[in-house]
C-alpha cells in the first residue's frame, strides 16, 4: 500500500525550507546528469522518509539526506538507519555549511538550485536481494502514483 506522502511531491507539504528545496532541486539535476532518476521524500519500510532516493541505470539505489544548516545536521539522529535501504548514502548541503561536520564514511554533495557536485564518493554497501526488490517496488510505485496524480488529480489515493 502506498503511503499518502508518496502521492504528492514533498515541497507542497510545507516542511522544507526554501534552502532545502533548492538543494533538493540541485541534487535532482545532478542525478539526471549522471544517469539516475530520483524520487523525493520516499517513505521507507521503517516509516521514515528519505529526502532523495536515486535509482541508477544498473539498479543502484542511493539515498541523499539534505542538510541545510549545522543545526539541521546536529538534531538529526535518524540518518544512520537509511544505510540499510541503499547501496550508497550521501549528504547534500550548500556551500555555507562547513563540510567537516559530515562523517567521512558517507558521500558528500554540495548543491544549489541550479546543480550539484559530488565532492566525496560514498562507499558502496550492496543491498541484499530482498531489500533491493522491496526498495525498487516502493520507488516505482511512488513514482508511478505521482505521475498518475499529475494527469488525474481526482483519482484518489488508492489504486
Amino acid at each position: 500500500m502506498i503511503h499518502p506522502a508518496d502521492i504528492i511531491d514533498a515541497p507542497a507539504d510545507g516542511r522544507q525550507s526554501e534552502r532545502a528545496a533548492a538543494i533538493q532541486r540541485g541534487v535532482g539535476r545532478l542525478m539526471r546528469r549522471i544517469g539516475f532518476v530520483c524520487v523525493s521524500e520516499l517513505t521507507l519500510a521503517t516509516g521514515r522518509r528519505a529526502d532523495v532516493v536515486g535509482l541508477g541505470p544498473r539498479g543502484d539505489l542511493w539515498i541523499v539526506e539534505i542538510k541545510s544548516s549545522i543545526e539541521d545536521y546536529r538534531v538529526d539522529h535518524k540518518w544512520p538507519d537509511y544505510r540499510a535501504c541503499c547501496d550508497r548514502f550521501l549528504f547534500a548541503t550548500h556551500d555555507g555549511v562547513p563540510l567537516d561536520i559530515f562523517p567521512t564514511d558517507t558521500g558528500l554533495i554540495v548543491a544549489d538550485a541550479y546543480g550539484a557536485e559530488i565532492l566525496r564518493e560514498a562507499p558502496e554497501h550492496r543491498l541484499a536481494g530482498a531489500t533491493r526488490k522491496a526498495m525498487l517496488l516502493r520507488f516505482s510505485q511512488a513514482a508511478a502514483s505521482r505521475l498518475h496524480r499529475l494527469y488525474d488529480p481526482e483519482a484518489g489515493d488508492a489504486f
